[in-house]
């Protein structure tokens, strides 16, 4: 709940509506700060599309709206993109209040050379997440993603098996109550989070180790 800004604060507080990932959850961070009164449209990986046209009304409208997601920051693998990409087209005015986001945080935290990173949100499943990890092995650069506790296991042991004993980083429940905070190598996290619980953000050093011939 404390992960806001005071610009965020301000702009709920002003807002005619607040457009939703989750009515529930927005609820509850709206009773923490005393916001009364506002109508909540739901905005989530389901119903985005369905209710797109009726967000772009009430902005053409002159309502000020406002997009709140869950845990993360709109569109940063969160719904929010298609919108934002709509108000582009249609020229409708938007901004942004900066605020928390597990991506950078994650960036922050892992002590790695940051000068080129690739963030790829939730990564895809079996073989294409083994086809991506393939297609980066031998790059200089630090992969940063979205995974599910259900799924970890998995995606740690193709990592291991095509990346090689990376360097790794993960967060999980980031700046959350539960948080945990882990640095080492990818075969030392297999184990430590095997059973695990909650979404994790992770980031995994790949150093280049392609040689360069040279010939006389």
């Amino acid at each position: 709940m404390m992960d806001i800004t005071i610009r965020a604060i301000r702009a709920l507080r002003e807002a005619d509506i607040i457009v939703a990932e989750d009515t529930r959850r927005t609820t509850k961070l709206l009773k923490f700060f005393h916001i009364e009164g506002k109508r909540l449209i739901s905005y989530g990986v389901h119903n985005q599309t369905k209710n797109l046209p009726t967000i772009l009304n009430l902005l053409n409208q002159g309502k000020k709206l406002c997009l709140v997601t869950d845990s993360g920051t709109p569109a940063v693998a969160d719904p929010g993109g298609l919108l934002v990409d709509a108000c582009w087209k249609k020229k409708i005015q938007i901004d942004i209040m900066p605020g928390p986001s597990a991506l950078t945080s994650a960036i922050a935290l892992c002590g790695f050379d940051a000068s080129k990173v690739l963030f790829v949100g939730f990564l895809p499943r079996d073989k294409k997440r083994r086809r991506l990890f393939r297609e980066i092995k031998g790059e200089n650069l630090l992969l940063v993603f979205f995974e599910s506790a259900l799924r970890i296991t998995k995606t740690l042991n193709d990592a291991l098996e095509i990346l090689g004993d990376c360097d790794i980083f993960i967060a999980r429940e980031l700046t959350k109550l539960f948080q945990q905070l882990y640095r080492g190598k990818i075969s030392e996290a297999i184990e430590i989070f095997k059973e695990t619980k909650g979404e994790l953000t992770v980031a995994i050093y790949i150093k280049g180790g392609r040689r360069i011939e040279k010939r006389t």
